[in-house]
């Protein structure tokens, strides 16, 4: 265990494991620390239910491009905690060091005095410490559930805000319906700061412009101010200032198309950024974001593949992303025929029938795992048993290790495609495993 694993494992017995979502306790804590939400870069806070990571990896990639000084505030991480932390610098951030980011965790739990306060409360605290001593040009606040109680809602005036695409998810946080979680997901919105909203659900958009509304927040939203489409493997985005001819962007997957022109629609909403088209040109190729179908081309895993064989990874685990990663994989076979393998481990507070019917008649075999770093991981059995309800021929096995193996013995010609899906705890474990650190 590292020390920063020693201090997140500490400050985790200061809360119950439920989360109950409020503001009251970070804001005492933030009072305590001499309100550095208040001293922070000009920020672009980032909302919904797929997409929040990867269109901040957009965002960064074109803003970094233009030479400016980009922190990113994102969750969970995969391998490392610091990975939540990254601190601007002309060209390329870096991921905040362990001294600095234990010293920033201590100093907010010296001041929360052992009172009770959530994990993410008292590191968004810490990351707001170490984004208002660097300078830099913006800051990416990505909401880490929901919106209007999330931990990161704290700023007054931001330069923006942003909503991908809401979806059913954590329903025991947010509401059990599309038009509850919207209203959680507003929470972001603030008075006459714009507002850039990824296509949406009839339903979810209309609660969306009444929130707009109320706050006199000027909405731009997909399909009907800006559009990004492909064309001819080409990125083409188009709204009232004009046309942009762009590359595909490096990040694989139908999807992507749509994540990469939200973040251009921000940027192109703020008045204080000008971004040439160079600049978005090099963010396109230049965006990255692990575990988002991810080709991993060397390391352990890699090699206990059957020689040939394409090893992917995506940490999707709800029905919406799971439509999304199924989409970009029945493109990929449309360009390389190949059959599918998915290895699969999911928690049991995600609809797991409902990601996995995307997959029935796109792949030939699922082998469930079990996700060995949550307490409320599915037995691989569990996960098999819903796989073969929804036509999806599965076997369990106990281990990563012992999954590939089991493909391997499929002996399929051509090499499969195989794909490790249904939990960010697995992925952060696929990357563990093979040796692939995010940086």
């Amino acid at each position: 265990m590292t020390p920063i694993d020693s201090i997140v494992a500490r400050l985790n017995a200061l809360h119950p494991k439920r989360i109950d979502l409020s503001l009251e306790r970070l804001q005492r804590l933030l009072a305590a620390l001499d309100h550095p939400e208040r001293k922070l870069p000009p920020v672009i806070h980032i909302a919904g239910t797929n997409g929040k990571g990867s269109t901040v990896a957009f965002l960064r990639a074109i803003l970094e491009a233009a030479n400016l000084r980009v922190h990113t505030y994102t969750s969970p991480h995969l391998v490392r905690f610091n990975e939540r932390f990254r601190l601007g610098d002309v060209g390329a951030g870096k991921l905040v060091s362990d001294v600095e980011l234990k010293a920033a965790l201590e100093e907010c739990e010296r001041a929360n005095a052992g009172q009770p306060i959530t994990v993410f409360e008292i590191t968004t605290a810490a990351g707001m410490l170490l984004f208002s001593r660097h300078p830099a040009d913006v800051l990416l606040l990505e909401v880490g559930l929901g919106g209007r109680l999330d931990a990161t809602n704290v700023i007054d005036k931001p330069l923006a805000t942003v909503v991908t695409p809401i979806s059913i998810d954590h329903t025991d946080f947010l509401g059990d319906t599309l038009e509850k979680i919207a209203a959680e997901k507003a929470g972001i919105f603030k008075r006459n700061v714009p507002a850039i909203v990824a296509a949406q659900n009839r339903d979810v958009l209309a609660v969306l412009e009444r929130q707009a509304a109320r706050l006199q927040a000027p909405m731009k939203i997909a399909g009907e101010d800006w559009t990004a489409t492909e064309e001819r493997g080409r990125l083409v985005y188009q709204d009232d200032n004009g046309l942009l001819d762009l590359p595909a962007p490096k990040l694989y997957g139908r999807h992507q198309f749509e994540n990469a022109g939200l973040a251009i629609a921000a940027l192109r909403a703020i008045p204080q950024f000008k971004i040439s088209p160079a600049a978005f040109e090099a963010g396109m190729v230049k965006a990255d974001w692990p575990a988002r179908l991810h080709r991993l081309s060397a390391g352990r895993l890699v090699n206990l593949a059957p020689p040939g064989s394409e090893l992917w990874l995506d940490g999707g685990h709800n029905p919406d992303g799971g439509r999304a990663v199924a989409a970009a994989l029945a493109d990929l076979e449309e360009r390389v025929s190949r059959p599918l393998v998915l290895i699969v481990g999911m928690l049991s507070t995600k609809d797991c029938a409902g990601f996995l019917r995307n997959f029935s008649g796109l792949a030939r075999r699922l082998i469930a795992v079990p996700v060995a770093v949550s307490d409320n991981a599915m037995t691989a059995e569990a996960v098999a048993e819903t796989a073969r309800a929804v036509d999806l021929p599965a076997v369990s096995r106990g281990s990563l290790d012992e999954a590939l193996d089991a493909v391997c013995k499929l002996d399929l010609d051509p090499p499969p495609r195989i794909l490790i899906t249904g939990s960010l705890y697995l992925a952060g474990d696929v990357l563990r495993e093979n040796g692939t650190l995010p940086a």
